[in-house]
């Protein structure tokens, strides 16, 4: 995503704009906001059952659970599957199902009931499904349920020699160490009744190695865990046992990971992969004695080289589509991609599964359209509000200006903190997002000035730092100002209130941002302040949450809103003024 640009003293409301299907595009609000500073609309909510997506549907026992229509016609919970779905009747095993009850997960949320079947079946799988709908215990509770399945296997086998040598691990990729960390704590949350975690579980993130010797789980970002392959062993034997050991692949938030910086490192990763699994095909048919060439030392030798080979030559397939159709090398094209094709012929000895909140599939080169290409056979599991707004979310649009700006902004804050107070837990949190670290930056001095307690959390500060901001606004509340560093993948419990202080600098950064709030059930509440400039962005928002229709059309990591709607000839009328925030004296 490039970032807007900013004079550092500067907190300008957004004047991007998006594009959005023609209906939406050229939706005219029937409200005059050009004369309203402080008036906030709030969308009508209705609640709709789980839906599948379009090309799959769920296919497994737990699709009845998807539907949270009630008997007698009135919509019933849109978090938790039905009363009659227990985590036993989705094949997870006793002790996984008491170690997620005494954590205070009794039952399976919808998302879980429909994607845990599907992942212990055994296919490749990619969850798409709204912020908060429980995605990361979709894919852990069923590799746990399997992981200590293969453990009590091998201890009973102890004299089988391969089991205890390339003894089921789990591998989790996520984008950044926050995430990893978070995952690090669910897996280990879950325990035996000796309060020992049910596996091993490591991180491996930034120069640090595995903390525990032979873990069940790794969970690392893409560029730790290369870095940490490549280290330990530059004679390739451990890094050949250790991709052997991985049976399951998972990759957390994968629209980010198979896009921009993380391309290239993912794509690596999963060619590292996907040839061990060739070389285990190829030993494996030559101990059943069909092909003695496949055990000859050179056929089995092409390794990083042939990993590499195979990157270039998936790149080439998938952006040359159209060169086939010249006549002179019409023939040439077919003979190489049918040799590829053969080349790639081999059982499958890994799972994949791909999980993320928003997934677009407009176009070859977005996550989705990436996936279809490279996992044509994956089940897809879909939310029913993926890339909609949450029906237990209510939002406020505050339009402002210059001079309003800063007044309208400390009003939200301060009246969130009296009004959103959470009664469990005596605490109110409201997150306000900024887009660029110099905007948020000047927020939390706005903030401070106006003797209202905030912590910061950007990209400038420190890890540390970051880690202890976020421990203390989960443990004791606040207000809490950031950049959409802690937009996406943070499962922070009970957030409030949302505040937009500036508009989001894509539809995938919107998405993100309200799916702080409102999760995993809970009802939230955000406000989003705009200028003048963004109008038609926030009529089109507006308009496609009250119709109910998606707004994966809109998705682009590339560009902003404003350079969308640019593009389609709809660009904001140009001269329009930015808005300054002046900071406190």
């Amino acid at each position: 995503m490039l970032p807007l640009q900013r004079s550092v003293p500067m907190l300008n409301t957004c004047r991007t704009s998006l594009y959005f299907p023609k209906i939406f595009s050229l939706f005219a609000s029937t409200h005059s906001l050009a004369s309203l500073t402080t008036l906030s609309f709030a969308t009508t909510n209705n609640s709709r059952p789980l839906r599948t997506h379009k090309t799959r549907a769920f296919g497994t026992t737990a699709s009845a659970a998807a539907t949270v229509a009630g008997r007698n016609g009135s919509y019933a919970d849109t978090f938790l599957a039905e009363e009659s779905v227990s985590w036993a009747s989705l094949g997870v095993s006793d002790c996984v199902s008491r170690a997620l009850c005494n954590v205070g997960l009794h039952r399976p949320s919808l998302v879980q009931a429909a994607c845990i079947p599907t992942i212990l079946a055994g296919a490749d799988v990619v969850v798409a499904a709204e912020t908060g709908s429980g995605k990361t215990h979709g894919y852990l509770v069923p590799l746990i349920h399997k992981l200590c399945s293969t453990t009590d296997v091998s201890e009973r086998a102890l004299d089988d020699v391969k089991l205890k040598k390339h003894h089921h691990v789990s591998l989790v990729l996520c984008p950044n160490v926050m995430l990893c960390e978070q995952v690090v704590r669910m897996a280990n949350s879950l325990c035996d009744g000796s309060g020992e975690p049910l596996l091993k579980t490591a991180a491996i993130c930034g120069r640090q190695g595995l903390s525990v010797k032979e873990p069940d789980i790794i969970v690392s970002t893409p560029v730790a865990l290369l870095n940490y392959l490549y280290a330990i062993d530059p004679k390739k034997r451990r890094r050949a046992d250790i991709i052997r050991g991985v049976n399951y692949v998972v990759f957390d938030e994968a629209d980010l990971l198979l896009c921009g910086s993380f391309q290239n490192q993912v794509i690596r990763l999963i060619n590292m992969l996907r040839f061990d699994e060739k070389q285990l095909f190829r030993l494996q048919r030559a101990d059943a004695g069909a092909d003695d060439a496949a055990s000859s030392p050179t056929k089995a030798s092409d390794t990083e080289e042939d990993v590499q080979a195979d990157f270039i030559l998936e790149e080439v397939e998938d952006t040359d589509d159209t060169s086939a159709e010249d006549s002179d090398t019409e023939s040439k094209g077919r003979n190489r991609k049918d040799w590829r094709r053969v080349r790639k012929l081999y059982d499958r000895s890994k799972q994949y599964i791909f999980v993320a909140a928003t997934l677009p599939l407009n176009g070859k080169r977005t996550a989705g359209g990436i996936l279809k290409r490279m996992f044509p056979d994956a089940s897809w599991v879909n939310g029913n509000y993926l890339h909609r707004q949450n029906p237990r979310l209510e939002q406020k649009w505050v339009e402002v200006t210059t001079e309003t700006q800063v007044d309208v902004l400390i009003d939200a804050v301060s009246n969130g903190l009296k009004t959103n107070m959470d009664s469990a837990s005596g605490v109110v949190r409201t997150m306000v997002f900024a887009n660029t670290v110099e905007a948020a930056e000047a927020v939390a001095k706005i903030l401070t000035g106006a003797n209202i307690r905030c912590v910061r959390y950007h990209s400038n500060i420190s890890l540390e730092e970051r880690t202890e901001n976020l421990i203390d606004f989960q443990e004791n509340g606040g207000v809490f100002v950031c950049t959409d560093a802690a937009a996406r993948g943070l499962d922070i419990p009970n957030v409030s209130h949302v505040i937009q202080a500036e508009f989001a600098g894509s539809a995938v950064d919107f998405l993100h941002r309200v799916g702080r709030t409102a999760r995993a059930g809970q009802h939230g509440l955000v406000t989003s302040l705009f200028t003048e400039s963004n109008r038609d962005l926030v009529a089109a928002v507006r308009q496609a949450e009250e119709v109910g229709l998606p707004v994966e059309k809109a998705f682009s990591r590339k560009r902003s809103f404003r350079n969308k709607l640019k593009k389609r000839g709809l660009s904001q009328r140009s001269g329009a003024s930015s808005v300054r925030l002046p900071l406190p004296a």
